[in-house]
């Protein structure tokens, strides 16, 4: 799959560039597509490829069926003009036509591989560990690029054919546990990568924890609207090439039409990875997490008691889907599929991440209406983070 792919920048940059050199510099560690630092001439640019609009560790495990089938239906998935590369290239040049967010430019686009320009600086995850007290304002400045896509009526800029389903939290969370096949894939939790013990605790809290979240799910509103959500933002996908203090640039969007809790809650999850994933002390992850509810509630002020508490269980019950989405599909990535420092470090950390997960889910489906299960979330955070 690696070299078939690294093939196919080779001959998208010559359609491109037909008269420039390429050279593939390094691999980018990634679990949803493949990803390589290219050099065209003398540009440095980012490659990226899909197979079949599916994870890599979906692949891989036979989702799509034998490498030879899966190489035949990806040449046809290659022609179509709705295939996830080709939407995320169309969603970045619309959004190079708005005032914000700033994105990254795109460099080219052929035959299924997107190229685009690189945008050097630390990001957003960076930031939050150097500089955990200016989590408020870090955060403040990602959302402030959004507003224009949370407002009202910002879903008539994207074409429904144009949305990438395939970042939306719950849409990923149910087509990962659904029926047989979810329970086949609980199964293969830590084969390879964890020891027996941790992999017999994984399965029975992941299990436990997806039927309390599929019940939370079905008792709440459906998060679509008349707005849009980037669908994609996480702290690694926030980079300021300026310095702090400035506007960021946002990678990888996925937009949708959804509320903008959604991104509230991938931000959420991913930062309590990061924290997890890291362990920077006591005292960052408590400034950090206290400074995010301050973000957080400051959006829902306005909000009556009972809409708030209603906005928080939607907003944690998504935040735990998330974390189950990222994490399982580390934990089911074959061994010989590189993963990125964070899902290396994570997959040591799993049995605590998944035991948070757990407790937060129970805590929901029993006392969903306790004005307390925000802060009582954020210490199991903290545990998770220790």
């Amino acid at each position: 799959m690696f070299v078939h792919s690294a093939a196919r920048i080779h001959r998208a940059a010559a359609e491109i560039w037909p008269d420039e050199p390429v050279l593939l510099d390094s691999h980018v560690p990634s679990v949803t597509g493949y990803v390589h630092r290219a050099r065209v001439g003398e540009r440095t640019l980012y490659a990226k490829t899909s197979m079949l609009g599916v994870s890599l560790v979906s692949l891989l495990r036979g989702a799509c069926g034998p490498w030879g089938a899966a190489l035949e239906e990806q040449r046809k998935y290659v022609e179509q003009l709705d295939g996830l590369i080709q939407r995320e290239a169309a969603q970045l040049r619309i959004l190079a036509g708005l005032d914000r967010p700033r994105v990254c430019a795109v460099a080219g686009l052929a035959q299924g591989v997107l190229f685009t320009e690189p945008v050097p600086g630390p990001s957003l995850g960076d930031l939050l560990l150097a500089r955990p007290g200016d989590t408020a304002e870090l955060m403040s400045a990602a959302f402030d690029e959004l507003r224009p896509l949370h407002r009202a009526g910002a879903a008539r800029r994207l074409d429904p054919a144009g949305v990438i389903g395939e970042r939306s939290i719950a849409g990923t969370f149910h087509r990962k546990f659904n029926g047989l096949s979810g329970t086949t894939y609980i199964a293969l939790l830590g084969q390879g990568r964890c020891d027996q013990q941790s992999c017999q605790e994984l399965t029975e809290l992941v299990r436990g924890s997806v039927e309390r979240l599929r019940r939370l799910r079905m008792a709440l509103p459906a998060a679509e609207g008349t707005t849009l959500a980037y669908g994609d933002l996480k702290p690694e996908h926030v980079v300021f090439p300026d310095g702090e203090g400035s506007r960021p640039v946002l990678l990888d969007p996925g937009l949708m039409r959804s509320a903008p809790m959604v991104d509230l809650a991938k931000m959420l999850s991913r930062t309590v990875l990061v924290l997890a994933a890291g362990r920077p002390g006591h005292a960052t992850v408590r400034q950090v997490l206290d400074s995010f509810t301050i973000f957080a509630v400051s959006r829902i002020a306005q909000m009556s008691g009972r809409d708030q508490r209603m906005w928080l269980r939607h907003l944690l019950t998504l935040w735990l889907m998330d974390t189950l989405n990222i994490l399982t599909t580390y934990l089911t990535a074959p061994v010989q599929l590189p993963l990125p420092p964070v899902g290396l470090t994570l997959v040591e950390r799993a049995v605590p991440v998944c035991r948070m997960v757990d407790r937060i889910s129970t805590e929901l489906a029993v006392e969903p209406s306790r004005l307390d299960v925000w802060d009582n979330s954020l210490d199991e955070a903290m545990g998770a983070a220790s």
